[in-house]
């Protein structure tokens, strides 16, 4: 996946975007807060589960991968219920939020706290592949800075979250 293209190339992100409507993996919604709150609620569900077993075994850090990213695949889903969408696909949940949350690179910086931008995009799409590996390779090794390193973005990226729903 091409972050910077989906972030610079508008036709692109937005080509990308009908391709997963044509598809049925992407899809307009009604307004249904309650499904925002929901997706909240699974986010913390999944971050929780991770805190009680991250230091029980190293032996499975590859399922405290899977659960980091479920935790921000869930908040990913929040984001974009709150703008009506619903999303059948990773990638799609990407397209969506870069489209909706994406601000000029200008006014990053007058907003940075409170907007999505490329290297929040990036600790997703990062953070998605090593799920896949994690779930699907026989290879299990994670180091624990790793690991950390992503409970910190997960963490982070859940607090943005509830912060653009709060100002919305």
């Amino acid at each position: 996946m091409n972050i910077d293209k989906l972030f610079t190339d508008k036709k692109y992100l937005q080509e990308q975007i009908d391709f997963f409507i044509n598809q049925k993996r992407i899809k307009k919604i009604k307004s249904n807060p309650e499904l925002v709150q929901s997706h909240i609620k699974k986010a913390k569900h999944n971050l929780e589960f991770y805190k009680l077993n991250k230091d029980k075994s190293k032996e499975f850090a590859d399922w405290l991968i899977v659960t980091l990213y479920y935790s921000l695949y869930h908040v990913s889903l929040a984001l974009i219920t709150n703008r009506n969408f619903m999303s059948k696909n990773h990638y799609g949940t990407i397209l969506i939020l870069i489209k909706e949350y994406s601000i000029p690179k200008e006014d990053i910086k007058l907003i940075e706290n409170l907007a999505l931008n490329k290297d929040d995009a990036n600790f997703y799409n990062t953070l998605k592949e090593e799920r896949h590996n994690a779930s699907y390779s026989t290879y299990s090794k994670f180091s624990q800075e790793l690991i950390e390193s992503y409970e910190k973005g997960v963490i982070d990226f859940i607090i943005k979250t509830e912060e653009i729903l709060e100002n919305e």
